[in-house]
Formats: structure tokens, C-alpha cells, sequence
């Protein structure tokens, strides 16, 4: 196991305000670009040739990696010029790959948190001799997601959508964004046009006959599509219940990175993190929350399981439970934002504005 696809082209509508200038997979979880911690697992697991397929804000990346060296790795970098889809994006690289026919190439999400053992994932495939391998999740309710049936020797039976009644529910397990292909099948792929893997690609392969396999690893996992998850993930790096050899620092309750600034009686807990050049003043609370760099949180503001953007600044006395700050975005003083409230980037919030709000 030598190459891998990396998907990092979505536009992250689910996460604005933090996609606004910067894209998904390089918002920062527990200090560094999330991307960084995808990039030092596939490392972990074997890998050292890793292809991004970027679209959306793609001249972030290259600047940021480079060749991939520093991480070990080797990286390259494929841009659409429109965006493809998930088939689409994974054919739109094939021409950069180095895999004989039938060797087997990773491809991930890049919003996927998970502790999968990507080694097992890859010897399932091999030793199962399936087409296409599929990392499989179990979930408590499985009716947000699509659903992967398997029968007695892990093999998928079918593609089936988000089930509407419970006797649709005939299993708990669902696609987790981690696939291994035999190269040949992504050369199959049709290029140059939209194609959705999960909607077309698989259930295509499955009608013809192709053998792909389910491979159940029910370690950490979680889709990090919306703020609350993204600020969720990030703390769970930090206290070390989600595995990533990238967390720049010890695992525990903080993670406080050079160069902030945090007031010696600010209380700091459940896996927040305190970004470069970021400011935390006197008796304030910080909560299962990221602050981004150069972000201020005044004297007396508490911060509760919510994101604030680079360079925000949170007033005195103001009060964020489950809140996204965009970047540049200030909020004065006394304000209390709960339950999804998004502040835009570079927004202004008068002191006092705002007692209560919600989505």
C-alpha cells in the first residue's frame, strides 16, 4: 500500500461561516488544518504518495503542504476546473496515480474523523479479492444516512436511501467515507462529467456484478459537516478520544498554542483549544471550544462548545453556548448567542444587542 486519493473540493456550505475564507478541510481542529491530521494517519498506516483532488479555494492547499516532504509524504495536486463529484473528482486523478491495474488505491473524505485501521481496511480488500472495499460504520439511528447491507461473509447486497419508516431500517450500518479500489475500477470510471460514487459508481458496479466489499471498523467516527460536529471533533482530538498523530501538544483538557496569551484565572476545559496570537482575558470560561488565531475573548465571557473565527473578538460579560463566530466578526459586550447561532465574518454586534437567539 503505497498511494492514496485524498476528496478535498466540497465547498463546505454546511460549515459557513468558518468556509467563508478558508476551506473545509483546512479549518483547524486541535491547532492544525484537519487535513493534517488525514495526511499523518494515511502516513501512519503505510501510505507516502497522496493525490488531493481540490476544487473549491484549491490554491489554499499547495502553499500550505507543499510537496508533502515535511509529513513524510509525497503530494500532488489536481484542481477541477468544475466541480465533478465524488466519482467524478476520484476519476479526475487517476492520471496522477502510480498503481499497476490491480493494486489497490485509498480514497477518503476530507470530513471524516475516524479511528478506522486503514491497514485491516486495505488486507480486507486484498484478502476478500473484492473490486471495491467500503469501510462500514454501525450508528444508534441509522435514518440520516444511507444504508450498506452485508451478508454472513461482509460482502454489500445493496445501496439503499435514508430509510422513511422503521421497517426500512433492515441494518445499522453505513458507508463511513473510506474506500480502497482496485485501480482498474477507477479507470472505469466516465471522466469528464459529474459522477456521484455513492449514488452511481457503487450502486453501478453492484448491478453488473462486481464484487465490493463491507468492511465493519465501529472505532471513532464522525462526519464533520456542521459546526457543532467540527467543534466536537476538534475537542475529542484534544482529550485524545479521536486518534491523530498531528495534535501539536499533549492530549488533556487544553490545548494552548505558542504565542496566546491566556489569563492566569481563565478556566480552559473539555478539549478547547487556544490558537496562535489569541487573546483569553481574566476569569473568562472556555468550554469544549476552538479559538481560532488572534481571536480575543474578553474578561468575564464564556465560551460553550462554540467556534470563534480568526481575529473575532468576544466582549466582556458575553455569553456563546453552541455559537460560530466568523472570522474578523466582533461581538460587544453582555450579548448571550445560543442553540446554532452563526455570526457572519467581519459582522458587528453592538453591546447588549442580542439576550437570546436561535436558528
Amino acid at each position: 500500500m503505497t498511494e492514496a486519493i485524498l476528496l478535498v473540493g466540497g465547498k463546505g456550505t454546511r460549515l459557513r461561516p468558518l468556509t467563508v475564507n478558508t476551506p473545509k478541510p483546512m479549518v483547524p481542529a486541535a491547532g492544525v488544518p484537519f487535513l493534517t491530521h488525514q495526511l499523518a494517519r494515511a502516513k501512519a498506516a503505510g501510505v507516502d504518495h497522496v493525490v488531493m483532488a481540490t476544487s473549491y479555494l484549491a490554491e489554499v492547499f499547495e502553499p500550505y503542504f507543499g510537496d508533502g516532504s515535511a509529513l513524510g509524504l509525497e503530494l500532488e495536486y489536481v484542481t477541477e476546473d468544475e466541480p465533478l463529484g465524488t466519482g467524478g473528482a476520484i476519476r479526475n486523478v487517476a492520471p496522477r496515480l502510480r498503481s499497476a491495474a490491480d493494486e489497490p488505491v485509498l480514497v477518503f473524505n476530507g470530513d471524516i474523523l475516524t479511528g478506522l485501521d486503514i491497514r485491516a481496511l486495505v488486507d480486507t480488500h486484498r484478502g476478500s479479492g473484492a473490486d471495491v472495499s467500503l469501510h462500514l460504520t454501525r450508528v444508534a439511528d441509522p435514518r440520516a444516512f444511507g444504508l450498506v447491507p452485508t451478508d454472513g461473509e461482509g460482502r454489500v447486497t445493496a445501496f439503499l436511501e435514508k430509510p422513511q419508516t422503521p421497517e426500512e431500517i433492515v441494518t445499522d450500518q453505513i458507508n463511513a467515507g473510506a474506500y480502497v479500489f482496485t485501480r482498474s475500477v477507477i479507470d472505469s470510471i466516465p471522466a469528464d462529467r459529474p459522477v456521484s460514487v455513492e449514488r452511481e459508481t457503487f450502486p453501478g458496479l453492484l448491478a453488473e456484478g462486481a464484487h465490493l466489499q463491507g468492511m465493519v471498523d465501529s472505532t471513532y467516527w464522525l462526519d464533520l459537516g456542521t459546526p457543532q460536529a467540527f467543534v466536537r471533533g476538534s475537542a475529542d482530538l484534544v482529550l485524545g478520544r479521536a486518534p491523530s498523530p498531528a495534535v501539536p501538544g499533549r492530549r488533556g483538557e487544553r490545548l494552548v498554542l505558542d504565542g496566546a496569551e491566556v489569563a492566569p484565572d481563565a478556566k480552559l476545559t473539555a478539549g478547547s483549544v487556544v490558537g496562535s496570537g489569541a487573546r483569553i482575558g481574566a476569569g473568562a470560561v472556555v468550554e469544549g471550544s476552538t479559538i481560532l488565531a488572534d481571536a480575543t475573548v474578553a474578561p468575564g465571557a464564556q465560551v460553550r462548545n462554540s467556534l470563534v473565527g480568526a481575529g473575532a473578538h468576544i466582549g466582556a460579560g458575553t455569553v456563546l453556548d453552541g455559537a460560530v463566530i466568523g472570522d474578523g466578526a466582533i461581538v460587544g459586550e453582555g450579548n448571550e448567542l445560543r442553540e446554532g447561532v452563526r455570526i457572519w465574518c467581519d459582522a458587528r454586534i453592538p453591546d447588549g444587542a442580542v439576550r437570546f437567539s436561535a436558528p
